[in-house]
């Protein structure tokens, strides 16, 4: 089986964009839908042409490109079950458990509500490949806008429980911005200032190796008995903890 072929770039006003080709069979996957005039820039660029989107959530600023892309293209769209009444163009709704094929690889859904109520996430097991839209970033997490925040920190459980060195790929680069709110968090984790020092030389973090994000992120490590300490929850829930890391990155 060939390996999937990546293209990350931006999108719109700070989306990170992926396309994925599978050069056995030609088919070309768009993660997200940001902007359609970049993504067919970058896809003729590359000599592509889209044949599905796949939509982590119904944001406009992950499904501004649906309608123009499929017009152009004739692509097939799928996303989220929950939300297929707020996707443009949506042609096949997916729940936890579905599975996507993109030539020879396998997709599957996880739902990973918080962000948006219907939020998933698309991996590829096999080749160790996460794409969780705005649920998870680098050293950080989406905001939690419609769902709450017990919910929101069983979905990002879910995608910790992914083996340690899958990739992710997340919606946003805020990960300077991230780094510097987790070190008031966890300043003494060695690990997360070496990677705040990566950020901060302006080097690349997207996408990130999971195994990273458990050893940095305070949003992964809510259930982390130092972060509980210094926080002074110890012993009470870890969605409390998360929430309360949550607050304070909405105020920062």
């Amino acid at each position: 089986m060939s390996h999937l072929q990546i293209h990350q770039f931006i999108a719109g006003q700070d989306n990170y964009c992926v396309l994925l080709h599978d050069p056995d069979t030609g088919i070309t996957v768009s993660i997200d839908a940001p902007d359609a005039a970049t993504i067919r820039r970058e896809l003729d660029a590359k000599g592509w042409k889209l044949t599905h989107l796949l939509i982590t959530h119904h944001h406009g600023d992950h499904t501004a490109g649906n309608l123009d892309l499929k017009r152009a293209y004739g692509c097939e769209i799928v996303g989220p079950a929950a939300e297929s009444h707020k996707i443009p163009g949506l042609d096949r709704s997916l729940r936890e458990g579905d599975e996507v094929a993109i030539g020879r690889h396998t997709f599957s859904v996880l739902e990973t509500p918080g962000h948006t109520l219907g939020h998933i996430a698309y991996v590829e097991r096999d080749a160790k490949l996460a794409f969780v839209g705005d649920t998870l970033f680098t050293m950080g997490c989406g905001r939690v806008v419609e769902g709450d925040y017990p919910m929101m920190w069983k979905s990002l459980q879910k995608l910790a429980a992914l083996p340690e060195d899958t990739m992710i790929y997340c919606g946003h680069n805020y990960t300077a911005a991230s780094a510097r709110f987790a070190l008031g968090i966890e300043p003494d984790n060695q690990a997360l200032q070496q990677r705040a020092k990566t950020a901060a030389g302006g080097e690349g973090l997207v996408p990130s190796r999971l195994g990273d994000e458990l050893a940095t992120n305070p949003f992964l490590r809510a259930d982390n008995a130092s972060i509980r300490h210094s926080l002074g929850l110890t012993g009470v829930p870890a969605w409390k903890v998360f929430g309360e890391i949550r607050d304070s990155k909405n105020r920062a």
